[in-house]
């Protein structure tokens, strides 16, 4: 069991997803994404623009790692001055979002803020780096420390800066 320094919340305060529920979770991710991404660009950000609990969320476009294809999903809104950031949580699953290889493989993308889009380069940052923005990521959304206290890989974080 891996331990972070920056993570306050401890393994076993946090409920484990049973493995034999990880496929039914995905696919109601899934389908949840696609009704999100579909509602929240007709309405140019007016409506699904929050997860539960009221944090505001982004489209981030990007290119399939095989496919080529576009794609998109919606992620917590995560601004830091210019930049945002992105980050591979999955609830605390123990394997990265799909997505994630995506971006890995092509760091080209746009987000979408309440009906705007901007083009974004995504960067990986290190451990040290995702110690250090740790702090503000929770202040705009705690449940990350519950994700990453839930799983032994390091949770990734992109910084995607303006091109």
């Amino acid at each position: 069991m891996k331990k972070y320094d920056y993570v306050k919340t401890q393994r076993e305060d946090v409920a484990e997803i049973s493995e034999k529920h990880v496929p039914l979770v995905r696919k109601v991710m899934k389908l949840y994404t696609r009704l999100n991404v579909f509602v929240y660009k007709k309405t140019k950000g007016r409506f699904m623009k929050h997860f539960p609990g009221g944090f505001p969320i982004c489209i981030v476009t990007m290119t399939g790692k095989k496919s080529g294809i576009k794609r998109e999903i919606p992620l917590i809104h995560l601004p830091h001055g210019v930049d945002k950031y992105i980050v591979a949580s999955q609830g605390g699953m123990n394997k990265n979002p799909v997505w994630y290889y995506n971006i890995a493989a092509n760091p080209n993308i746009e987000i979408m803020v309440y009906g705007k889009n901007n083009r974004y380069i995504a960067t990986q940052i290190t451990s040290d780096e995702k110690a250090a923005i740790w702090p503000h990521l929770l202040s705009l959304y705690p449940d990350f420390d519950e994700y990453q206290a839930r799983t032994d890989r390091d949770i990734p974080v992109f910084k995607c800066s303006p091109e």
